[in-house]
């Protein structure tokens, strides 16, 4: 029996399908591998050697299940005053911020008490002044979303500080603080790098803190 003959056009017109279906295809590949989500870390902001970071500061820890504020035996303190700028542990309100949000502007930004109960459930919080410029605030979105991710223990946040808690030193308008279980860590940079933030959090997990299991 003969085969049946395939007609030129048809194989024109496959081809030509193929084609389209490719190329709608490669809006979405791009939107994938663009997405912060799926974007190396080191690939926001500017490279670690160029953060201008200073030594990470290690100080002592306090305040493990120091609860102050509404609902507390303390309920009249609103307001702790840190022994370190930014807090690396201490006394805090009862719940901490939402675990669904990672960035927090100016205008929203939850209260120092309750991001210090964050830090003591394993978060690592980045924090930046109103010098951070703007493009550079925008790295640090996307950063909030890549290191937010369950590849890094889904305890990542990023917030605008709060000078009425005190000074970051000249030149250095972006901090990070972390609460570890024994020591809490701090770390001062000039620029934004996804690279040092990340080497920040990787040194610094989710694990090592006193109440790692929190949420």
């Amino acid at each position: 029996m003969a085969e049946p003959r395939v007609s030129r056009t048809a194989v024109v017109a496959a081809a030509a399908g193929l084609c389209l279906l490719a190329a709608a295809a490669v809006p979405f590949v791009r939107a994938y591998a663009d997405s912060p989500r799926h974007r190396p870390a080191a690939s926001f902001g500017v490279a670690a050697e160029q953060a201008g970071c200073d030594a990470e500061l290690t100080d002592p820890v306090s305040g493990v299940g120091v609860h102050i504020g509404p609902g507390t035996r303390d309920p009249h303190t609103r307001r702790v005053g840190y022994e370190t700028v930014p807090p690396s542990s201490g006394p805090h309100f009862v719940f901490p911020a939402q675990r669904a949000r990672r960035f927090y502007l100016p205008q929203d930004r939850p209260a120092m008490e309750e991001l210090v109960h964050n830090l003591e459930h394993g978060y690592t919080v980045v924090w930046y002044t109103p010098a951070l410029p703007a493009d550079e605030v925008e790295a640090l979105r996307g950063l909030a979303v890549k290191l937010g991710g369950d590849a890094y223990g889904e305890k990542f946040i990023v917030s605008a500080w709060d000078e009425t808690y005190g000074a970051f030193p000249a030149g250095r308008p972006l901090a990070m603080s972390h609460w570890g279980r024994t020591a809490g860590y701090r770390q001062f940079c000039t620029r934004v790098s996804g690279a040092a933030i990340e080497r920040f959090v990787l040194a610094h997990p989710a694990t090592d803190a006193p109440e790692a299991d929190g949420m």
